[in-house]
């Protein structure tokens, strides 16, 4: 579920576009070398401690803090994620606000999106102002302050304000949680693999517990008890890392590309200029809560357009490099393809779970938020099995467009697989139906997630490689905010042209990428 199984990326400095600097760049590239080289051996002591410490699992310790506030950050996330969208479309009499179901869904998938586009600033925060450990610190803050926003504020004013937070805060603390982690480990440590593979289960238990507890929560004491226990389970998770930051390696607060301090003034200026230009776009009602997902789409593809132009327009990069990037491009439209389906689990999905679902267990009625816990499930045995396969295939693997052709193929027989229970009504789909259909999101979703941000690492130019990571981020973002624009087409009493629609258009893009294989592999110039 949305890159839990993800492990670390390359971190690299967010440098200018075209990877050159002013003079006063010039001049913080060497106090940051000048601050690494005096620190040095201080980091290569740390890392040898690290390498002897063993009590968290049989790794070190500091692990335990990093492990425990992503935990409860993914529990908060994903237990309030499925809870809000109900909040938004459910009637006043039920404790929600009323809105339409298509706007409550377009605004969840700009929230969505809206967090992967965040990641780049969380990036850019850490690499030229802050580091990454501070990032993640600060974001745990803001996701806090978000969730009790949620709980406390009532009406639309909370919404605005928590997801705000949220999304901002979550978006920081995906940048760096990884980093981090990786600052924990010599280069040597044979247990690396294993930290992040531990990391990773925390990260499928938080998403696991969260909507079964806030699901109850709500399902017993309405909505805002239950952004209430989301920000309760942030806080626990944040109190932790308050006691536990300091015995993290000092490399984890390194800055790698300081911002000169007489560029300072431009980047407030822009940010201002920035808030304001959203703040005016509000007032005067050229956005409105109706066209949400499609303003974060758009942003997000010019954003895309200007990193591709960028990196493809370097004299900094070799053809070889350019020819890489090229054969990108194909797999960003497909993630993206792919992406617009998959996150439909927090759109489409809950709307499906409430109304169509038979939650009936020995008379029992389980909450719809609980069907969320189900893929996390699938993603701890299977990320397993996945592993192991591609390791005991090696060489002979299959390459990453055909992972990615045939990921997004199975996106598109998981919506096909909606079609025998299209048009029934309240209860008429069997609840191991719907199992089967998630479990098939899973099988997707490992073709593609964490083999996206692995072919991003080795297809980056060598001065781009944070810049290319940030590309695989908005192709989810895109898929994200475009997942919200076409939720908003979802009539639950004509569903047949919806899912056989989308689930086709799934499938051809993944074939149209397998008859490609060829020709990208021949871009990709050795990267399968």
């Amino acid at each position: 579920m949305d890159h839990r199984d993800e492990r670390e990326p390359e971190q690299v400095p967010v440098g200018p576009p075209d990877g050159t600097t002013a003079a006063g760049d010039a001049r913080g590239r060497r106090r940051a070398a000048a601050a690494k080289a005096s620190g040095t051996d201080a980091a290569a002591t740390a890392a040898d401690e690290s390498d002897h410490d063993t009590r968290f699992f049989g790794q070190p310790w500091a692990l335990a803090h990093i492990f425990g506030v992503e935990m409860w950050e993914r529990f908060s996330f994903y237990g309030m994620q499925v809870v809000m969208t109900y909040y938004l479309y459910f009637s006043v009499s039920e404790g929600g606000l009323g809105l339409p179901q298509s706007t409550a869904l377009g605004i969840i998938g700009a929230y969505g999106g809206t967090v992967y586009l965040c990641t780049i600033l969380g990036a850019w925060l850490a690499d030229r102002l802050l580091g990454s450990e501070r990032v993640l610190f600060f974001s745990a803050i803001v996701i806090m302050a978000g969730h009790v926003a949620l709980a406390v504020i009532p009406g639309f004013g909370g919404v605005g304000v928590g997801l705000i937070l949220v999304a901002l805060g979550s978006g920081g603390l995906k940048a760096n949680a990884t980093s981090v982690v990786g600052t924990l480990y010599s280069a040597k440590d044979p247990r690396r693999d294993a930290g992040f593979s531990l990391f990773y289960l925390g990260i499928n238990l938080g998403a696991f517990f969260g909507p079964i507890i806030t699901g109850a929560v709500r399902d017993v004491a309405g909505f805002h008890w239950a952004f209430l226990v989301a920000a309760i389970g942030m806080g626990l998770g944040l109190l932790q890392y308050s006691f536990g930051r300091k015995s993290l390696p000092p490399q984890s607060r390194v800055v790698p590309n300081p911002l000169p301090r007489q560029r300072f003034p431009l980047i407030i200026g822009l940010a201002i200029a920035a808030l304001a230009v959203v703040a005016v776009l509000v007032v005067t009602g050229v956005i409105t809560a109706d066209n949400l997902s499609v303003t974060v789409a758009l942003v997000t593809v010019a954003a895309a357009i200007a990193y591709f132009a960028v990196i493809l327009t370097s004299r900094l990069i070799t053809g070889d490099e350019r020819s890489r990037v090229f054969g990108f491009i194909p797999l960003f439209i497909t993630s993206t393809a792919f992406w617009s389906l998959y996150q439909q689990q927090f759109t489409v999905v809950p709307v499906y779970s409430e109304s169509k679902l038979d939650r009936t267990i020995f008379g029992w009625t389980m909450p719809p938020e609980w069907v969320q816990s189900i893929n996390p499930v699938f993603i701890i045995v299977l990320s397993g099995v996945f592993a192991a396969i591609w390791t005991k295939l090696g060489d002979r693997q299959p390459s990453t467009p055909v992972k990615f052709g045939v990921g997004t193929i199975l996106m598109g027989c998981a919506f096909l697989l909606f079609l025998p229970f299209a048009g029934g009504g309240p209860n008429s789909t069997p609840l191991l139906a719907m199992v089967g259909i998630l479990l098939v999101f899973t099988v997707a979703e490992l073709l593609v997630s964490p083999i996206g941000l692995s072919v991003t690492t080795k297809l980056a130019p060598e001065r781009f490689h944070t810049q290319m990571v940030a590309l695989f981020f908005l192709s989810v973002a895109l898929g994200t905010s475009v997942s919200g624009i076409v939720a908003g087409l979802y009539n639950p009493d004509n569903e047949v042209p919806y899912f056989a629609v989308l689930g086709g258009l799934a499938i051809l893009v993944g074939a149209g990428l397998l008859f490609a294989t060829r020709p990208v592999l021949g871009l990709m110039g050795g990267v399968r």
